[in-house]
């Protein structure tokens, strides 16, 4: 569906959706049919955004398109500068956006957005802010899932041809909340009041439980410990991953005088994989893929710059690194109103 055109019932919700399913339309939650009204009213004030074909399908989307798929994701008007900023964001040729949606890796476009839009929208930052109970974080998200599926053929099954998928692939949306570091976004050059969105093709976050650690040395020591998985994409094909510090490892890094820089340089000589915990068969693939140990480990990634730190959530000694799925760059853009 890349535009609204020959509209099935839309009075009945029921109807309406078996209808979606038939169609191939939708992630198999409920949606709203995206009317002539709705659409509408969803592109007062949209800003101008230049968009190119979207892969693997090839076919380039409409502003209409994109707000009739925000209009089905539950989007407000206010939401959809944010999607058109993501949407732009993944189609830049660093994010490799054919890659990542039609891999077998369970990628799916992670959006974090920074900036006075978080409050303006009411995006979470804090506590469950990467699950469920707030709308902007789970329609924005959607609403991009949705334009790569209908506009781009991102079909599960067919062009998607992940092996197991993730949960993420229906939403993966997010905000940056306040830090005692510089935000991402100031990190990648912008301004404190700029509103930027940032994408990776990104796994589902993996936790770093540390409820005992005293110090910031001790909390990177287990982050590293969680980073050294011989499974990640990061050790072969590479690439940029995430450490999304909760509030509380992130004031007591700060506090020991940790940086973002630090914090960096010192992941990259700790979270290391040893060359015995990688199997005989990936270490020749590895080869061929010409990736080799450092000494008598692997490195997560192929350079320590590939590591991007903020920090996000609420109450707890919880973290988060994000991997990705490896051939691709985090791409910040910003969020045009």
């Amino acid at each position: 569906m890349s535009d609204v055109l020959d509209l099935p019932d839309v009075d009945d919700a029921w109807a309406w959706m078996a209808a979606c399913e038939e169609r191939g339309w939708g992630d198999g939650l409920p949606t709203i049919p995206p009317t002539e009204e709705r659409v509408a009213a969803m592109l007062v004030g949209a800003p101008a955004v230049e968009l190119g074909p979207l892969p693997p399908r090839g076919v380039t989307p409409t502003l209409r398109s994109v707000a009739a798929n925000a209009v089905m994701a539950g989007c407000r008007p206010a939401d959809l500068p944010v999607v058109l900023a993501a949407l732009a964001a993944v189609q830049d040729e660093a994010y490799n956006l054919h890659g990542s949606l039609a891999t077998t890796h369970p990628c799916a476009p992670m959006v974090m957005v920074s900036g006075p839009v978080r409050d303006a929208l009411g995006l979470n930052s804090g506590g469950n802010c990467l699950g469920q109970g707030t709308r902007g974080n789970a329609v924005i998200g959607r609403a991009l899932s949705l334009v790569l599926t209908h506009v781009g053929g991102a079909a599960p099954g067919v062009l998607d041809r992940s092996t197991q998928g993730s949960p993420a692939k229906y939403t993966f949306c997010f905000a940056e909340a306040d830090s005692p570091f510089a935000s991402l976004a100031e990190q990648r050059g912008f301004a404190a009041g700029d509103s930027v969105v940032s994408v990776m093709a990104a796994e589902p976050p993996h936790n770093v439980n540390d409820h005992g650690s005293t110090t910031g040395a001790e909390i990177l020591l287990t982050v590293a410990g969680t980073m050294a998985q011989p499974g990640s994409n990061n050790v072969y094909v590479r690439g940029p991953h995430l450490l999304l510090l909760g509030p509380e490892h992130a004031a007591t890094l700060h506090r020991d005088g940790w940086t973002p820089a630090s914090i960096r340089a010192h992941l990259w000589e700790h979270a290391r994989i040893p060359v015995a915990h990688v199997s005989d068969g990936n270490r020749r693939q590895f080869v061929e893929w010409g990736v080799s140990p450092d000494g008598d480990h692997y490195t997560v990634s192929d350079d320590p710059e590939n590591l991007h730190i903020a920090v996000a959530g609420g109450a707890g000694k919880h973290s988060a690194w994000i991997p990705s799925f490896g051939g691709t760059e985090l791409v910040s853009r910003a969020v045009l109103r």
